[in-house]
Protein backbone atom coordinates (compact mmCIF):
# COMPACT_ATOMS: atom_id res chain seq x y z
CA UNK A 1 0.00 0.00 0.00
CA UNK A 2 1.34 3.28 -0.76
CA UNK A 3 0.12 6.90 -0.45
CA UNK A 4 -0.95 7.10 -4.00
CA UNK A 5 -3.23 3.82 -3.46
CA UNK A 6 -4.66 3.93 -0.14
CA UNK A 7 -6.52 1.47 0.94
CA UNK A 8 -7.00 0.23 4.45
CA UNK A 9 -5.28 0.46 8.03
CA UNK A 10 -5.59 -2.23 10.56
CA UNK A 11 -8.11 -4.59 10.00
CA UNK A 12 -10.41 -2.86 7.76
CA UNK A 13 -10.64 -0.21 4.85
CA UNK A 14 -10.74 2.86 6.37
CA UNK A 15 -13.83 3.96 4.04
CA UNK A 16 -16.17 1.94 6.04
CA UNK A 17 -15.27 3.87 9.12
CA UNK A 18 -16.71 6.86 7.73
CA UNK A 19 -19.83 8.81 9.17
CA UNK A 20 -21.89 11.39 8.36
CA UNK A 21 -21.73 14.70 10.66
CA UNK A 22 -25.08 16.38 11.76
CA UNK A 23 -24.55 19.85 13.69
CA UNK A 24 -28.02 21.42 14.69
CA UNK A 25 -29.07 24.55 16.66
CA UNK A 26 -25.10 24.46 18.06
CA UNK A 27 -25.37 27.53 20.59
CA UNK A 28 -21.78 28.44 22.43
CA UNK A 29 -21.25 31.81 24.99
CA UNK A 30 -18.27 32.88 26.99
CA UNK A 31 -19.71 35.31 29.08
CA UNK A 32 -21.37 38.39 26.77
CA UNK A 33 -20.10 37.03 23.47
CA UNK A 34 -21.82 34.47 21.80
CA UNK A 35 -19.33 32.15 19.97
CA UNK A 36 -22.01 29.83 18.35
CA UNK A 37 -25.62 31.10 17.69
CA UNK A 38 -27.42 28.15 16.19
CA UNK A 39 -24.91 26.91 14.24
CA UNK A 40 -26.37 23.95 12.16
CA UNK A 41 -23.97 21.41 9.70
CA UNK A 42 -24.80 18.56 7.84
CA UNK A 43 -21.80 16.56 6.07
CA UNK A 44 -22.42 13.45 4.12
CA UNK A 45 -20.03 10.62 5.08
CA UNK A 46 -17.03 10.06 2.82
CA UNK A 47 -17.07 14.17 2.41
CA UNK A 48 -13.94 16.39 2.76
CA UNK A 49 -15.94 19.60 4.00
CA UNK A 50 -14.05 23.23 4.39
CA UNK A 51 -15.82 25.36 7.64
CA UNK A 52 -14.51 28.88 6.04
CA UNK A 53 -15.02 31.77 7.65
CA UNK A 54 -13.48 35.41 8.33
CA UNK A 55 -11.45 35.48 11.90
CA UNK A 56 -13.52 35.54 15.29
CA UNK A 57 -16.65 33.76 13.80
CA UNK A 58 -16.64 30.95 16.05
CA UNK A 59 -14.61 28.36 13.37
CA UNK A 60 -12.31 26.53 15.85
CA UNK A 61 -15.45 26.96 18.56
CA UNK A 62 -17.19 24.70 16.20
CA UNK A 63 -14.66 22.07 15.76
CA UNK A 64 -13.83 22.06 19.84
CA UNK A 65 -17.50 21.36 20.26
CA UNK A 66 -17.57 18.63 17.78
CA UNK A 67 -14.44 17.27 19.12
CA UNK A 68 -15.96 17.56 22.53
CA UNK A 69 -13.21 19.95 23.61
CA UNK A 70 -16.16 22.54 24.21
CA UNK A 71 -19.39 21.83 25.85
CA UNK A 72 -21.86 23.59 24.09
CA UNK A 73 -25.01 25.33 25.73
CA UNK A 74 -27.71 24.55 23.59
CA UNK A 75 -27.99 22.17 20.39
CA UNK A 76 -27.21 18.85 19.59
CA UNK A 77 -24.26 16.77 17.39
CA UNK A 78 -24.22 13.36 16.25
CA UNK A 79 -21.83 11.29 13.94
CA UNK A 80 -23.15 8.75 11.64
CA UNK A 81 -26.47 8.87 13.25
CA UNK A 82 -24.94 8.25 16.92
CA UNK A 83 -25.72 11.63 19.16
CA UNK A 84 -22.45 12.84 20.85
CA UNK A 85 -23.69 16.01 21.93
CA UNK A 86 -27.48 16.97 23.25
CA UNK A 87 -30.45 16.64 25.47
CA UNK A 88 -28.91 14.64 28.48
CA UNK A 89 -25.88 13.32 26.51
CA UNK A 90 -22.14 14.21 26.21
CA UNK A 91 -19.82 11.81 24.95
CA UNK A 92 -16.17 12.26 26.22
CA UNK A 93 -13.69 13.47 23.75
CA UNK A 94 -11.61 10.08 23.71
CA UNK A 95 -14.93 8.00 23.15
CA UNK A 96 -16.65 9.77 20.21
CA UNK A 97 -14.44 7.78 17.30
CA UNK A 98 -13.28 11.19 16.03
CA UNK A 99 -9.15 11.95 14.69
CA UNK A 100 -8.05 15.76 15.24
CA UNK A 101 -5.44 17.73 13.76
CA UNK A 102 -4.63 20.57 15.16
CA UNK A 103 -2.95 23.57 13.96
CA UNK A 104 0.34 23.31 15.73
CA UNK A 105 0.44 19.63 15.32
CA UNK A 106 0.78 18.65 18.41
CA UNK A 107 3.62 16.16 18.23
CA UNK A 108 5.64 15.41 20.97
CA UNK A 109 9.50 16.41 20.49
CA UNK A 110 10.73 13.15 22.72
CA UNK A 111 9.13 10.62 20.14
CA UNK A 112 10.01 9.50 16.89
CA UNK A 113 7.51 9.60 13.71
CA UNK A 114 5.96 5.56 14.64
CA UNK A 115 6.20 6.82 18.22
CA UNK A 116 4.10 9.59 17.96
CA UNK A 117 1.87 7.74 15.47
CA UNK A 118 1.52 4.86 18.07
CA UNK A 119 0.29 7.53 20.95
CA UNK A 120 -2.77 7.53 18.83
CA UNK A 121 -3.72 3.98 19.25
CA UNK A 122 -3.31 3.99 23.28
CA UNK A 123 -1.57 1.89 25.65
CA UNK A 124 -0.75 -1.20 23.36
CA UNK A 125 -0.56 0.10 19.94
CA UNK A 126 -0.56 -2.40 17.03
CA UNK A 127 2.89 -2.09 15.39
CA UNK A 128 1.22 -3.33 12.11
CA UNK A 129 -1.51 -0.72 12.25
CA UNK A 130 1.41 1.99 13.08
CA UNK A 131 3.16 1.08 10.30
CA UNK A 132 0.41 0.63 7.37
CA UNK A 133 -1.13 4.08 8.57
CA UNK A 134 2.42 5.90 7.79
CA UNK A 135 2.80 4.28 4.40
CA UNK A 136 -0.79 5.64 4.10
CA UNK A 137 0.69 8.93 4.17
CA UNK A 138 3.62 8.31 2.28
CA UNK A 139 5.99 8.03 5.35
CA UNK A 140 7.49 4.67 6.45
CA UNK A 141 10.67 5.77 5.40
CA UNK A 142 11.62 7.98 8.37
CA UNK A 143 9.66 5.90 10.72
CA UNK A 144 12.10 6.05 13.26
CA UNK A 145 13.74 9.50 12.67
CA UNK A 146 12.89 12.21 15.46
CA UNK A 147 10.17 14.35 14.64
CA UNK A 148 12.08 17.78 15.03
CA UNK A 149 14.35 16.19 11.95
CA UNK A 150 11.30 16.66 9.90
CA UNK A 151 9.82 19.78 7.95
CA UNK A 152 6.94 21.28 8.16
CA UNK A 153 5.13 19.28 5.81
CA UNK A 154 6.14 16.06 6.87
CA UNK A 155 4.98 17.01 10.36
CA UNK A 156 1.57 17.81 9.26
CA UNK A 157 1.43 14.12 7.34
CA UNK A 158 2.64 12.99 10.85
CA UNK A 159 -0.12 14.58 12.76
CA UNK A 160 -3.16 13.46 10.18
CA UNK A 161 -1.16 9.87 10.57
CA UNK A 162 -2.05 9.56 14.17
CA UNK A 163 -5.28 11.13 13.85
CA UNK A 164 -6.35 8.42 10.91
CA UNK A 165 -4.42 5.45 13.37
CA UNK A 166 -7.67 4.14 15.42
CA UNK A 167 -9.68 4.47 12.61
CA UNK A 168 -12.13 7.32 13.54
CA UNK A 169 -15.88 7.91 12.22
CA UNK A 170 -14.53 11.92 11.50
CA UNK A 171 -11.23 13.85 10.98
CA UNK A 172 -11.52 17.29 11.89
CA UNK A 173 -8.10 19.45 11.13
CA UNK A 174 -8.00 23.22 12.43
CA UNK A 175 -6.06 25.83 9.85
CA UNK A 176 -3.84 22.53 8.86
CA UNK A 177 -1.44 24.84 6.43
CA UNK A 178 -1.32 27.95 8.60
CA UNK A 179 2.10 27.32 9.51
CA UNK A 180 3.57 26.22 6.26
CA UNK A 181 5.03 28.38 3.53
CA UNK A 182 2.98 29.49 0.22
CA UNK A 183 4.80 26.81 -1.87
CA UNK A 184 4.35 24.24 0.80
CA UNK A 185 1.21 24.90 1.19
CA UNK A 186 0.12 24.72 -2.22
CA UNK A 187 1.50 21.55 -2.70
CA UNK A 188 0.61 19.82 0.51
CA UNK A 189 -3.03 20.80 0.06
CA UNK A 190 -2.85 18.15 -3.03
CA UNK A 191 -1.34 15.89 -0.89
CA UNK A 192 -3.83 15.89 2.32
CA UNK A 193 -6.71 15.30 0.09
CA UNK A 194 -5.84 12.63 -1.79
CA UNK A 195 -4.61 10.70 1.31
CA UNK A 196 -8.10 11.80 2.97
CA UNK A 197 -10.26 11.12 -0.58
CA UNK A 198 -7.89 7.74 -1.00
CA UNK A 199 -8.62 6.55 3.20
CA UNK A 200 -12.50 7.55 2.53
CA UNK A 201 -12.85 9.31 5.61
CA UNK A 202 -15.48 12.07 6.58
CA UNK A 203 -13.32 15.33 7.51
CA UNK A 204 -13.91 18.64 8.61
CA UNK A 205 -11.02 21.70 8.37
CA UNK A 206 -11.12 25.07 9.46
CA UNK A 207 -9.67 27.63 7.42
CA UNK A 208 -9.97 31.52 6.90
CA UNK A 209 -7.92 31.23 3.41
CA UNK A 210 -10.83 31.08 0.76
CA UNK A 211 -8.60 29.56 -1.99
CA UNK A 212 -7.70 26.64 0.61
CA UNK A 213 -11.29 25.99 1.01
CA UNK A 214 -12.29 26.22 -2.72
CA UNK A 215 -9.72 24.11 -3.84
CA UNK A 216 -9.44 20.91 -1.24
CA UNK A 217 -13.12 20.53 -0.34
CA UNK A 218 -15.78 19.02 -1.79
CA UNK A 219 -18.47 21.22 0.42
CA UNK A 220 -18.29 24.55 1.89
CA UNK A 221 -19.79 25.86 4.64
CA UNK A 222 -19.04 29.65 4.55
CA UNK A 223 -19.47 30.81 8.47
CA UNK A 224 -20.79 34.47 9.94
CA UNK A 225 -21.03 35.48 13.29
CA UNK A 226 -21.28 32.00 14.54
CA UNK A 227 -23.57 30.41 12.30
CA UNK A 228 -23.95 28.92 8.66
CA UNK A 229 -24.84 31.80 6.21
CA UNK A 230 -24.28 29.42 2.81
CA UNK A 231 -23.04 25.89 2.38
CA UNK A 232 -22.61 23.93 -1.47
CA UNK A 233 -19.83 23.06 -3.91
CA UNK A 234 -17.41 25.10 -4.17
CA UNK A 235 -18.66 26.09 -7.66
CA UNK A 236 -22.09 26.87 -5.75
CA UNK A 237 -20.80 29.63 -3.05
CA UNK A 238 -18.37 31.11 -5.52
CA UNK A 239 -20.69 31.35 -8.65
CA UNK A 240 -24.14 31.94 -7.06
CA UNK A 241 -23.55 33.71 -3.58
CA UNK A 242 -26.41 34.10 -1.64
CA UNK A 243 -25.46 37.59 -0.17
CA UNK A 244 -23.24 40.73 -1.39
CA UNK A 245 -20.95 39.62 1.91
CA UNK A 246 -20.62 36.26 0.57
CA UNK A 247 -19.71 37.53 -2.98
CA UNK A 248 -16.85 40.10 -1.32
CA UNK A 249 -16.33 37.56 1.14
CA UNK A 250 -15.03 35.05 -1.48
CA UNK A 251 -13.25 37.09 -3.85
CA UNK A 252 -13.00 40.12 -6.01
CA UNK A 253 -16.67 41.04 -7.21
CA UNK A 254 -18.06 43.93 -9.49
CA UNK A 255 -21.22 45.36 -8.37
CA UNK A 256 -23.24 46.70 -10.85
CA UNK A 257 -26.80 48.17 -10.81
CA UNK A 258 -29.07 46.44 -13.26
CA UNK A 259 -32.71 46.12 -14.50
CA UNK A 260 -33.81 42.32 -14.90
CA UNK A 261 -36.60 40.47 -16.40
CA UNK A 262 -36.99 37.95 -18.71
CA UNK A 263 -33.60 35.68 -18.22
CA UNK A 264 -31.99 39.30 -18.82
CA UNK A 265 -30.58 41.72 -16.68
CA UNK A 266 -29.48 45.54 -18.18
CA UNK A 267 -26.60 47.14 -16.94
CA UNK A 268 -23.78 49.56 -18.10
CA UNK A 269 -21.74 46.65 -19.94
CA UNK A 270 -25.05 46.03 -21.94
CA UNK A 271 -28.00 43.32 -22.02
CA UNK A 272 -26.32 39.76 -20.08
CA UNK A 273 -28.28 36.66 -19.39
CA UNK A 274 -29.11 35.50 -15.66
CA UNK A 275 -31.46 32.80 -14.53
CA UNK A 276 -34.87 33.77 -14.84
CA UNK A 277 -37.20 34.77 -12.01
CA UNK A 278 -35.28 37.51 -10.97
CA UNK A 279 -37.35 40.98 -12.28
CA UNK A 280 -36.89 44.47 -11.67
CA UNK A 281 -33.91 46.59 -9.57
CA UNK A 282 -31.10 44.01 -9.01
CA UNK A 283 -27.33 44.08 -8.05
CA UNK A 284 -25.29 42.66 -11.16
CA UNK A 285 -22.34 40.42 -9.67
CA UNK A 286 -19.42 40.01 -12.03
CA UNK A 287 -15.97 38.39 -11.52
CA UNK A 288 -12.62 39.78 -12.68
CA UNK A 289 -12.41 36.34 -14.77
CA UNK A 290 -15.68 37.10 -16.55
CA UNK A 291 -14.76 40.78 -17.77
CA UNK A 292 -12.50 40.35 -20.98
CA UNK A 293 -10.35 43.11 -23.04
CA UNK A 294 -9.29 43.60 -25.96
CA UNK A 295 -8.28 46.02 -28.52
CA UNK A 296 -11.00 44.80 -30.49
CA UNK A 297 -14.29 43.18 -29.30
CA UNK A 298 -18.05 42.57 -29.81
CA UNK A 299 -20.28 45.45 -30.84
CA UNK A 300 -21.64 45.41 -27.01
CA UNK A 301 -18.10 45.87 -25.76
CA UNK A 302 -17.49 49.64 -24.13
CA UNK A 303 -14.86 51.82 -24.33
CA UNK A 304 -12.40 52.11 -21.15
CA UNK A 305 -8.98 53.02 -20.49
CA UNK A 306 -6.56 50.92 -18.34
CA UNK A 307 -5.86 52.72 -15.06
CA UNK A 308 -3.78 50.30 -13.15
CA UNK A 309 -2.23 47.07 -13.14
CA UNK A 310 -0.92 44.26 -11.38
CA UNK A 311 1.21 41.22 -12.51
CA UNK A 312 1.56 38.35 -10.85
CA UNK A 313 3.52 36.10 -13.39
CA UNK A 314 0.33 33.67 -14.38
CA UNK A 315 -1.98 36.71 -14.49
CA UNK A 316 -2.36 40.05 -14.18
CA UNK A 317 -5.71 42.06 -12.42
CA UNK A 318 -6.02 44.93 -14.94
CA UNK A 319 -7.91 48.17 -13.67
CA UNK A 320 -10.06 49.56 -15.97
CA UNK A 321 -12.28 52.69 -16.30
CA UNK A 322 -15.32 53.25 -18.10
CA UNK A 323 -16.00 56.60 -20.14
CA UNK A 324 -18.92 57.26 -17.33
CA UNK A 325 -16.28 57.10 -14.76
CA UNK A 326 -16.73 53.73 -13.32
CA UNK A 327 -14.21 51.71 -12.32
CA UNK A 328 -13.65 47.59 -12.79
CA UNK A 329 -11.27 44.88 -12.64
CA UNK A 330 -10.37 42.26 -15.27
CA UNK A 331 -8.20 39.42 -14.58
CA UNK A 332 -6.37 37.87 -17.53
CA UNK A 333 -3.55 35.59 -18.17
CA UNK A 334 0.00 37.10 -17.70
CA UNK A 335 0.28 37.73 -21.37
CA UNK A 336 -0.36 40.13 -23.41
CA UNK A 337 1.11 42.34 -21.08
CA UNK A 338 -1.42 45.62 -20.38
CA UNK A 339 -0.07 49.00 -19.19
CA UNK A 340 -1.62 52.17 -18.13
CA UNK A 341 -2.78 54.38 -20.50
CA UNK A 342 -3.90 51.76 -23.01
CA UNK A 343 -7.50 52.15 -24.59
CA UNK A 344 -9.64 48.89 -24.56
CA UNK A 345 -12.65 47.45 -25.02
CA UNK A 346 -14.46 45.52 -22.06
CA UNK A 347 -17.28 43.32 -22.30
CA UNK A 348 -18.52 40.14 -20.20
CA UNK A 349 -17.44 36.94 -21.12
CA UNK A 350 -18.09 34.28 -18.33
CA UNK A 351 -20.89 33.68 -16.12
CA UNK A 352 -22.71 36.95 -13.85
CA UNK A 353 -24.99 36.53 -11.08
CA UNK A 354 -27.65 38.80 -9.81
CA UNK A 355 -29.08 39.41 -6.47
CA UNK A 356 -32.40 41.05 -6.02
CA UNK A 357 -32.64 44.81 -4.89
CA UNK A 358 -30.34 47.45 -6.33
Amino acid sequence: MSAENPTAVGERPLAEAAASLSVRGLEKRYGPTRALAGLDLEVEAGTICALLGPSGCGKTTALRAIAGMERPDAGEVSVGGRSLSGPGAFVAPEKRRIGMVFQDYALFPHLDVKGNVAYGLGRRPDPRRVAEVLELVGLGMVADRPVHQLSGGQQQRVALARALAPTPELVLLDEPFSNLDAILRERLRDEIRGILAGAGVTALFVTHDQQEALSLAERVAVMRDGRIVQAGTPEEVYTRPASRWMAEFLGEVEVLPGEATGGRVECELGSLRVEKGHSGPVSVLIRPESLAIGTTGPASGQEAEIVGRHFYGHDQMIRLRLRSGRELRSRRLGFPAWHPGDRVKVWVDGPVDVLDGD
